[in-house]
């Protein structure tokens, strides 16, 4: 058994096969997925698995580097912005959602929650831990 607490079988083998500097997409159910891009699909309806209960799991396990949000979320939904501002993660990175959507194109996955809230997307740039 492992001794960290994420448990998804896919979540442990995206991360362990990242490198420095790839990309995930933690996102919203309604984030579209761009052809190509692996989809890891945990939303099982509505709010579940909501996007800080995911990014807080993935966070034991991944060492990240740099995070990205779209500038639209601190208006259209400043709960998850602070949420998200109180875990301090390193490198903090705005960019309109359409960029963000651009941005998507190149992730390694892209994970889709539950989560039904505007603009609720993380990205997560991978770092080393040496």
């Amino acid at each position: 058994m492992k001794k960290t607490p994420l448990l998804h079988i896919a979540l442990s083998q995206l991360i362990a096969s990242l490198g420095h500097g790839d990309a995930i997409v933690i996102g919203d159910a309604g984030l579209p997925v761009p052809p190509g891009v692996p989809l890891i699909d945990l939303a099982l309806t509505r709010g579940i698995p909501g996007l800080m209960d995911t990014l807080q799991a993935i966070l034991t396990e991944m060492q990240v580097e740099q995070h990205g949000l779209a500038c639209e979320m601190v208006q259209h939904n400043p709960a998850i912005a602070r949420a998200i501002s109180a875990l301090a993660l390193p490198g903090g990175v705005t960019m309109n959602h359409d960029e963000f959507k651009r941005r998507s194109r190149t992730a390694r996955a892209i994970i889709r929650t539950g989560e039904c809230t505007p603009y609720a997307n993380v990205l997560l740039i991978a770092g080393v831990t040496f």
